[in-house]
């Protein structure tokens, strides 16, 4: 029974597998992507809208954030990735380690058979820890 584990490091989702067991985790890295992400100005191409209030008085609009658009986009695909990769590896176990306001736009993006997979969610940003004590902190 394989047992993986999805960390969404900033902009670098990497999927890992247990080759040990639960007591004594052995993480080998199974995938890694990257995302490139332009900056705002290229983002958006058009001044903030404005509308005008009974009375006659102007206000600006909430201008759009195009970086959260674009990582819900990006994370819609992480967990379709997912999905495909749990299917084609035998993964039948997941654990998700994510910061907890990236768990919550993934969780809703799951598809229900990696959502039934789920048996277990960390929410932790352990982007810059190494392996090592990643694998110390879930065994743990």
């Amino acid at each position: 029974m394989a047992v993986g584990f999805w960390f969404v490091m900033g902009r670098r989702p990497s999927s890992f597998c247990n080759q040990g067991d639960a007591e004594l985790l052995n993480l080998v890295p199974v995938d890694v992507l990257s995302e490139h992400q332009p900056p705002t100005r290229d983002l958006g191409t058009d001044r903030q809208g404005r509308y005008q209030a009974q009375g006659g008085a102007r206000s600006a609009m909430q201008e759009t954030d195009w970086h959260d658009q674009a990582e819900e986009a990006f994370l819609a695909q992480i967990a379709e990735q997912l999905g495909d990769s749990m299917r084609d590896n035998g993964v039948t176990k997941l654990v998700l380690v994510e910061p907890p306001r990236v768990l919550g736009i993934l969780r809703k993006r799951l598809d229900p058979s990696t959502r039934a997979a789920v048996s277990a969610e960390v929410a932790k940003d352990l982007a810059k820890v190494p392996i090592p004590e990643i694998e110390h902190y879930l065994s743990a």
